[in-house]
């Protein structure tokens, strides 16, 4: 991670996502691309932060699933400070469950991490150009008006708010709830807080059919 060689005339793009394996495959991919450079790499929010202040990228590719937080929180943050920033959401997770929660929340693309290489350039070319990026079924949704993922999605599980979704997430990557506390810089309280209301949400009688069903979920995301 850290600062790469800076070409003159190129757009800047810093790559957030907690695989090096990752990072380094993007990295590759647009490097061979005239005009883009990569100026950096995170893996967590605290540093794409610091990076974004040092490095004032054009663009930030940013997974949803990071080491310190979600990728919508971070989103959202960037926004904040940097209402010019672009970002494009690449991650694995469904777009129909959070391409709405991504554009919502400050992003003007989202990619799936198993697309080609040409898709790959196309969503930066797009989301540099200033505009959406979505794949052709979400952005024929768009064009009807009708970008909701509630829609589209069994509305159990649309109906989590984004930090109910982010606990779920990690509750199926095996986390324990002290270890979401800790990982989200939130309370135990908080957390089990969290889980009774997923578990209301998506009806679920016990802790283990909590488990079973965000490891489900998990593996439904591969």
């Amino acid at each position: 991670m850290g600062r790469l060689d800076v070409k003159r005339a190129s757009h800047r793009i810093l790559i957030v996502d907690d695989h090096p394996v990752v990072r380094e495959g993007f990295a590759r991919v647009l490097e061979e691309e005239p005009g883009l450079t990569v100026c950096g790499q995170a893996d967590t929010m605290k540093q794409a932060l610091e990076l974004v202040g040092q490095l004032q990228p054009e663009l930030v590719m940013v997974d949803l699933s990071l080491e310190d937080g979600s990728g919508l929180a971070l989103i959202t943050r960037l926004k904040r400070r940097w209402p010019d920033l672009k970002m494009l959401v690449c991650s694995i997770h469904d777009e129909a469950l959070f391409a709405e929660r991504a554009i919502a929340a400050g992003a003007l693309g989202y990619l799936n991490k198993q697309e080609t290489t040409h898709r790959i350039k196309e969503a930066v070319r797009t989301v540099l150009a200033g505009e959406l990026y979505l794949s052709a079924g979400m952005s024929e949704r768009v064009s009807m008006g009708c970008l909701d993922a509630k829609g589209a999605m069994p509305a159990s599980i649309a109906q989590l708010s984004n930090r109910e979704i982010e606990v779920f997430d990690l509750i199926g990557q095996g986390l324990s709830t002290a270890d979401i506390a800790a990982r989200l810089n939130r309370s135990v309280k908080t957390i089990e807080t969290h889980r009774d209301k997923i578990k209301r949400k998506l009806h679920l009688a016990s802790g283990g059919e909590l488990v079973r069903r965000a490891v489900q979920w998990q593996l439904e995301q591969r």
